[in-house]
């Protein structure tokens, strides 16, 4: 992972942290089933950004330093692993 994204991560999973306090919150208040919905779609949506900016950060520094490396074992190495990832998602 790249130093720079690291702490910007890092920030995002720690506003989801104190989100997902929120929602336990509200559910122990027993507040509106909406509202609690709303919050957990925020999250999930929040999670799916970090998500996403992990798998660029994937992408640009571990699979394009396999490519780079020429090591064809090493490139497939990490091709299996984004497939399988990939394939653990869609289940």
């Amino acid at each position: 992972m790249k130093r720079e994204n690291k702490a910007k991560l890092q920030g995002r999973l720690s506003r989801i942290e104190g989100q997902v306090r929120g929602i336990a919150r509200m559910v122990d208040e027993d507040r509106y089933c909406i509202d609690i919905l709303t919050q957990l779609q925020a999250a999930r949506a929040a999670l799916a950004k970090v998500e996403t900016e992990m798998l660029r950060d994937h992408l640009g520094h571990c699979i394009e330093g396999a490519i780079v490396s020429g090591d064809a074992a090493e490139q497939r190495q990490k091709a299996n692993e984004l497939i399988t990832l990939l394939e653990r998602s869609t289940r």
